[in-house]
């Protein structure tokens, strides 16, 4: 009895079904029948391209089963379901050629690998089919640069902000897409926008709960402004429309992508005032430490240097919450809001968009021997600083209105409440400086017994004007 294997494999299931796999096994089972073969094991890859190089754990096994003698015939639909690259139908031929397994197929016939003729026609195959591939990749190719350039979307998932076609905005989405970019602009943090667009039943388009990461990903997509982008390059104005204006994306990306936007959670961000407020005795921000009492170690103020203040952290940020929440419920708090005049940003992305430009000017020069190592170093440190100070210009531009929702409401302590850690060091920020000064030992004046020993008076705060 001749044990036959059938091998089947399509590189895309476009219906989800395996009905391409599942057709292809049909036509073999009847190839097998009419050689007199006995099918003894079926090896399906659905859904994997033989060209991408990426592992086909069906046909792995399949080749050890050929070396270990339990399957004495293949079968496939066409040569070019078993492989499409010449190392892999060395392999193949390597595996089969010392025990004369012979491949049947549908569409290309009988091989024989045992023999040199075989083997050639079995490597002319593999040409063909190898050829094949790489003018269709090349098509493709130029079909997207094509779509690009004229502003099409080039395909795939459906993008979240937009309807299956890739360019009607799909109204709720388009919202989200909005709303979040104005949070961050504002100071919100992508894990409390995340976690607040999960709490609100909101999933991405691929039905999937929001993180930090896929959150930004969406906010940073070209498309959201209308605009279109290939290879990582922006290459005019897409055929859909924005979801946001240009400046205010271009802004989100400023922000997002600065260099001093801080990616990881930590101790210093689980505090108001860390890194805002400042020492009272020499100047320095202040950070959240342990620090050790008679009875145990609370969370305090303390600068990093000296150490010269040391203070309760939960007692000062509920302090200044108090402080934050009386000025915003007052009917003057616009005499506290920032001018109108606001940075030219298209001016200053053209001067980052020349800044690299520049940068790779000196880059080619030095690779041509234009210019030595030490004129690449002492340029690159100038142009670099000069791109930095453009972009830290560019983010402040991007952080807009941190009280943007505050002013005005109707519950200033309630709206307060609502913010996020970040947007509520924006508004610290935005409104005042805090300085923390020393306090003096023992009760305060007016303590009364069962309260706190915080003095008040020794946390400044300077309205910002």
């Amino acid at each position: 009895m001749t044990r036959a294997a059938i091998y089947v494999r399509i590189s895309r299931d476009r219906e989800g079904g395996g009905l391409g796999v599942a057709r292809q096994e049909q036509d073999c089972r009847e190839l097998a029948a009419r050689h007199g073969l006995t099918v003894a094991q079926v090896y399906s890859d659905n859904d994997l391209s033989a060209y991408s190089g990426k592992p086909r754990p069906a046909y792995r096994r399949m080749l050890d089963d050929i070396a270990t003698a339990r399957i004495d015939a293949v079968m496939a639909w066409h040569t070019d379901r078993l492989h499409r690259s010449p190392t892999e139908l060395e392999e193949y031929i390597s595996a089969c050629e010392p025990r004369g397994v012979p491949t049947y197929t549908v569409k290309a016939g009988p091989l024989d690998l045992s023999t040199p003729s075989g083997r050639m026609v079995a490597r002319q195959l593999g040409a063909v089919a190898r050829y094949e591939v790489e003018h269709q990749v090349e098509r493709q190719q130029r079909a997207k640069m094509q779509a690009a350039a004229d502003g099409k979307w080039g395909g795939g998932r459906r993008p979240y902000g937009y309807e299956a076609d890739g360019v009607t905005p799909r109204a709720d989405e388009a919202r989200v897409v909005a709303e979040v970019t104005d949070a961050i602009l504002s100071g919100a943090s992508l894990r409390a926008q995340a976690a607040d667009l999960n709490a609100r039943g909101l999933l991405t388009s691929t039905g999937r709960g929001w993180n930090a990461t896929e959150l930004r990903k969406v906010l940073l997509r070209a498309r959201n402004a209308g605009l279109r982008e290939h290879r990582g390059d922006i290459v005019g104005p897409a055929a859909w429309p924005p979801l946001v204006d240009e400046d205010r994306w271009r802004a989100v990306v400023s922000v997002l992508t600065h260099p001093g936007r801080r990616t990881q959670w930590s101790s210093a961000r689980r505090w108001l005032l860390s890194g805002l407020a400042l020492c009272g005795v020499c100047g320095t921000p202040v950070r959240a430490t342990l620090m050790s009492t008679t009875a145990r170690s609370v969370p305090s103020y303390t600068c990093k240097a000296a150490r010269c203040v040391g203070r309760n952290a939960a007692e000062v940020d509920g302090y200044v919450s108090a402080i934050v929440v009386e000025r915003l419920s007052r009917p003057d708090l616009a005499t506290l809001l920032p001018g109108d005049q606001q940075p030219d940003t298209a001016s200053l992305q053209l001067d980052a968009a020349a800044l690299r430009e520049r940068l790779d000017g000196l880059a080619s020069a030095y690779a041509d021997g234009a210019i030595d190592v030490r004129q690449l170093r002492e340029g690159s440190e100038r142009l670099r600083a000069r791109l930095a100070e453009v972009e830290d210009s560019l983010a402040d531009a991007g952080r807009g209105d941190a009280l943007a929702g505050l002013v005005g409401a109707a519950n200033p302590a309630q709206a307060w409440e609502a913010l996020d850690l970040h947007r509520r060091r924006a508004v610290v920020d935005t409104l005042m400086t805090v300085t923390i000064h020393r306090t003096r030992k023992g009760r305060p004046r007016g303590w009364t017994p069962g309260s706190s020993y915080f003095d008040p008076s020794t946390v400044e705060i300077a309205w910002k004007a």
